[in-house]
């Protein structure tokens, strides 16, 4: 009997975890009101043909989880990616960010990290010159993102808040592209999270806008919101074609402005 017991009580918890995984991975929210609040009517076609995901089945912190989006065609004046939108699912806010591109770019891939706070569908939805929405997905393991303890002391954190630096490949021909990344020193703070010294909840703090120009021309500029993780990191990639100036200007939900040169 005993026996018999355990065998029913596992078998109900793995009757549990398979309807509360379904329940997480399922596309409900999406079909219900995401896919409607962020692209209205608009035909989207799911597939991998323009862009896909990478990013850990499982990941070990969900405050810190790695997406990498791999562009799939290169960027051309005949077609390239114009917009590329993040979405995470099950997320307060789903709407990470919105991520523009050109055709001088080279390539439209993109890496960053971002906050999962339940097991979640993480999508990426990109715009092609001609107007076409093409659609890839992945289900991630990760939660407790948006409401972890900050990871750093908060005051200092935001003595630091603005700090910027870039990093750029080391291609000598500047008609190749590029790999730049830009570190974005700031706590983005959700809302969500204690502060551990003084216990009391943080209010929302956040970058907003990221804008990326060479020689003033836009290269890359987003909106994004508190499903970005602590010190906001992207990794893109861009064409030069000749010496000149880089300059990074962030603008956070508190209304600041920071900006960082750099001359090549």
């Amino acid at each position: 009997m005993r026996k018999f017991y355990f065998s029913v009580l596992e078998g109900l918890i793995f009757s549990c975890l398979i309807v509360s995984t379904n329940a997480f991975s399922s596309d409900s929210a999406w079909q219900s009101h995401l896919k409607s609040d962020y692209f209205g009517a608009s035909e989207i076609i799911e597939d991998e043909s323009i862009m896909t995901i990478d990013s850990p089945v499982r990941a070990e912190n969900g405050a810190i989880v790695p997406i990498r989006l791999n562009a799939q065609i290169e960027q051309s004046d005949a077609l390239y990616i114009k917009t590329v939108t993040l979405v995470i699912d099950n997320n307060p806010e789903p709407l990470a960010g919105i991520f523009h591109f050109t055709s001088f770019k080279g390539k439209a891939d993109l890496a960053l990290r971002v906050r999962l706070n339940a097991y979640s569908n993480v999508r990426v939805i990109a715009e092609t010159s001609d107007g076409k929405l093409h659609m890839s997905k992945r289900f991630v393991k990760a939660s407790g993102g948006c409401s972890a303890p900050i990871g750093t002391n908060l005051e200092a954190a935001f003595k630091r808040m603005g700090k910027m630096k870039f990093k750029i490949s080391p291609e000598a021909d500047y008609n190749q592209s590029k790999q730049l990344q830009i570190a974005i020193s700031h706590p983005n703070v959700t809302g969500m999270q204690m502060d551990q010294q003084t216990r009391m909840y943080a209010p929302a703090h956040y970058v907003r806008k990221v804008r990326i120009t060479y020689n003033n021309v836009a290269i890359f500029w987003a909106e994004t919101g508190i499903s970005i993780s602590e010190n906001p990191n992207f990794i893109f990639y861009f064409r030069p074609k000749q010496k000149g100036k880089l300059v990074a200007h962030v603008q956070d939900s508190k209304g600041l402005e920071f900006t960082k040169t750099l001359n090549l």
